[in-house]
């Protein structure tokens, strides 16, 4: 999914237009700001977390590290897109940060796929498929995500000609209209990046419910936290892509070579870019909200760290408590 914000940049191309909007300088800041000072500390814990669980032999926690990673990686980029709305140079920095916002899509994309089947196999087939749920088998999975999904990415990019001019084409920078080969490249992302991994985790909820529901052995109030956390995960993936995806095979219908379409597209791919992130900084509260075990793991974490406080704010009583006890 390529879904970076690209600069407001006009790039001659057989049709050239100028595509002004006011949304970039205006709503992007504050946008991004608010994301990223929620979405950083938000991934930062659910990394803590993560790790703290796969520690314990959890292997759902192998991906949701890697997923951490993967929204870290779109959420520090964030403030150079703040920059860039503001019309700021930033150099080839510009570029390196949009190839890993756009790979940030891709991995994000393939590990929530690895999520639900990883859930699917152990519902539906909870004596079968041992050797998945193991926390080796975890992180050889999530290190093939992350080089299938690089690859493709590379292979997209030499398809239009970016990387091989790498040093001195800005990938911020989007010719306007779209060319014929990028609605080609959108296209090819749309069903790769979006369309695949939605059918595999809607098939996954949907046969994990099905047999929670011709389940006894399994207790009300578990059944209904899977149900749970995997539809709001599959819901915080729909409400933030699929405005996104809708308005790109839009753009890559009837843009190329079109100035009016481009003109009249800018603004709503530029709000949907936007909703994109909500993505990365939803799914870890999400998780950390619904899972028992990461509940536990956070209420860990800040026994801790107020122990940690109360010694250094107050070393006297603190050693008076302790001793009491």
């Amino acid at each position: 999914m390529d879904a970076a914000p690209l600069n407001q940049t006009n790039t001659t191309t057989s049709t050239s237009c100028t595509v002004d909007s006011s949304i970039e300088k205006h709503m992007y800041p504050a946008v991004y700001s608010l994301f990223f000072i929620v979405g950083f500390p938000a991934n930062c814990l659910s990394l803590y977390v993560a790790w703290m669980l796969m520690r314990n032999g959890n292997n759902i926690a192998v991906y949701l590290i890697n997923l951490s990673i993967s929204d870290l990686l779109y959420t520090i980029s964030l403030p150079v897109w703040i920059e860039l709305a503001l019309q700021r140079p930033l150099g080839g920095l510009c570029s390196v940060v949009a190839v890993i916002m756009q790979n940030s899509f891709y991995v994000g994309s393939g590990l929530l796929c690895c999520i639900s089947v990883d859930r699917y196999l152990a519902v539906v087939y909870p004596l079968h498929f041992h050797w998945v749920r193991e926390v080796r088998t975890a992180a050889l999975v999530s290190l093939a995500v992350w080089i299938l999904e690089i690859s493709i990415h590379i292979i997209l990019l030499d398809h239009t000609e970016a990387l091989q001019a790498f040093s001195s084409r800005d990938l911020c920078e989007e010719r306007t209209p779209m060319a014929q080969e990028d609605a080609h490249l959108a296209l090819t992302r749309v069903i790769l990046g979006f369309l695949i991994p939605i059918f595999i985790m809607t098939f996954c909820f949907q046969q994990i419910m099905k047999s929670l529901r011709q389940s006894a052995s399994i207790l009300t109030e578990e059944r209904r936290k899977v149900g749970v956390l995997l539809f709001l995960l599959l819901l915080t993936y729909i409400v933030a892509f699929l405005p996104y995806q809708i308005v790109m095979l839009l753009r890559a219908t009837l843009e190329p070579g079109a100035c009016i379409w481009a003109t009249r597209l800018r603004d709503p791919y530029l709000v949907t870019v936007a909703t994109t992130t909500i993505n990365s900084v939803l799914d870890p509260i999400i998780y950390c909200l619904i899972s028992e075990s990461a509940r536990r793991e956070i209420r860990k974490a800040v026994d801790k760290c107020w122990g940690v406080f109360v010694r250094r704010k107050w070393p006297e009583s603190s050693s008076g408590i302790q001793s009491i006890s």
